[in-house]
């Protein structure tokens, strides 16, 4: 996961997290994301350990990894960090061949999908700390 910081107006600063080449299809990721769309960094992780989707796993690894990077890296507050936002993009595709089809279904082509998920957020930064 890679971390990245950004300055904005004032003293809000920027965090960002991005876990590449997750092992399942954005269109079931989104759907984990959508449950916690508009919630704080805490209340999601909280709703996300009683979620029983796969991709709450993915998401509560790189929500936890955000909130670590953004306290210890950054300085920066706990309770004023907020979810900028969350994306998933599509990655690349793992495309392999089920010969017990042959020639029918699209030539027998297995296609397993993969995830790029990009958690951004933005909170307030302690005076003094190091950036």
């Amino acid at each position: 996961m890679k971390t990245k910081k950004e300055k904005k107006k004032g003293e809000l600063v920027e965090v960002k997290t991005e876990a590449k080449y997750l092992p399942i299809s954005p269109r079931k990721l989104r759907l984990v994301v959508e449950a916690v769309k508009g919630l704080e960094p805490e209340e999601a992780l909280r709703k996300l350990a009683f979620l029983n989707k796969k991709g709450a796993r993915f998401l509560t690894k790189a929500i936890k990894t955000a909130l670590a990077d953004a306290e210890n890296n950054f300085g920066l507050v706990k309770e004023s960090l907020r979810f900028k936002e969350i994306l998933v993009n599509e990655g690349p595709r793992l495309k392999r061949r089920d010969k017990s089809h042959g020639a029918r279904f699209h030539f027998g082509l297995i296609q397993k999908r993969r995830s790029h998920l990009v958690v951004k957020l933005v909170g307030e930064q302690v005076h003094g700390a190091k950036s």
